[in-house]
């Protein structure tokens, strides 16, 4: 496949995703490193990036140079549709901890907007799980982490709905004030994992604004049909994260290298009339990914080959 020039760059509706540099510098990786990052993503030759603040330590760092992170962006010629914020204590069954996180949220959104974003994104709300030691930092919860953990012994879960369901509306609510559209990305062990899950979910919070980041080898691994997700998720969706997989377990891998049938997934695109943006979303400790920048910019191009070639 033709290399990419600087000059040339990936279509702007191809996104690459913050899991590459996750792949690299672990997770999370280092806030203060992140303009370095910004140089990783423009040598790969993309146009659009995503960017993340994980929790409230990497949160607050990036926060604090969100300036400096737009003037790099800037000078790369880069493009931050989507601002990813991780945290998962929105899900908590305390309302203090709830309410630290809107928090944290809301300055997620101001980071968003001083990158140029129209998207931000979190992980589907999980239930409020709890593990002999806590639940681990983890992007992803495994059947051995799920198998051990357990929900408090005092939780009424009509209440906690209840509250859950507030506590996304507000969610929703910071992200319009700030123009931004909310994505949900539904994964393994997430109270939200399904399309049907997500249907109803949204039929609770009902705010325009809300919509779900389907996530192919997430849902493909949970046996979500993807062809008739497309299909049902097609008003609530602009944001596909794209990476294959084996469906035996959670994994992101390069495209080709699992068993999705992408020619019926592009032609589903087609038949809902999709014109919303991809992101590139392979690696992670879960995959096996031996040349991560090859799989990006393969991706990209096979991207642009069946989809984009001819649509501009």
């Amino acid at each position: 496949m033709k290399e990419k020039s600087e000059m040339e760059g990936f279509h702007e509706d191809i996104v690459a995703c913050y899991l590459y540099t996750i792949t690299k510098h672990g997770y999370p990786p280092k806030a203060e490193d992140a303009a370095s990052h910004l140089d990783e993503f423009k040598t790969l030759g993309y146009t659009s990036i995503e960017l993340e603040g994980i929790r409230k330590e990497h949160l607050n760092g990036m926060y604090e140079q969100r300036c400096e992170l737009r003037a790099r962006v800037d000078e790369l010629g880069l493009k931050v549709p989507v601002f990813c914020t991780v945290l998962p204590g929105l899900c908590s069954a305390d309302e203090k901890e709830r309410l630290e996180n809107l928090e944290q949220f809301a300055k997620g959104c101001e980071i968003a907007r001083s990158l140029g974003s129209s998207r931000v994104l979190d992980h589907a709300p999980s239930p409020p799980w709890k593990g002999p030691e806590g639940i681990p930092v983890t992007r992803h919860y495994d059947d051995e982490v799920l198998g051990a953990a357990s929900l408090p012994e005092d939780l009424n879960w009509d209440k906690y709905w209840v509250a859950l369901v507030e506590t996304f509306r507000e969610v929703c609510d910071i992200a319009a004030s700030h123009k931004l559209s909310y994505q949900l990305h539904p994964c393994h062990g997430a109270l939200v994992n399904s399309t049907d899950a997500f249907l109803l979910f949204a039929d609770a919070v009902k705010r325009d604004n809300l919509k779900i980041n389907l996530d192919t080898a997430n849902q493909f691994f949970l046996k979500d049909n993807l062809f008739l997700s497309l299909l049902r998720l097609r008003d609530h969706m602009d944001y596909i994260h794209i990476s294959d997989n084996g469906g035996s377990r959670v994994e992101h891998l390069a495209v080709g290298d699992g068993i999705i049938h992408w020619e019926r997934f592009f032609e589903t695109l087609h038949r809902i009339g999709y014109d919303g943006m991809f992101g590139i979303d392979v690696g992670g400790a879960e995959s096996a990914v031996p040349d991560l920048d090859k799989a990006y910019k393969d991706a990209a191009g096979w991207l642009e080959s069946n989809w984009f070639k001819g649509r501009d």
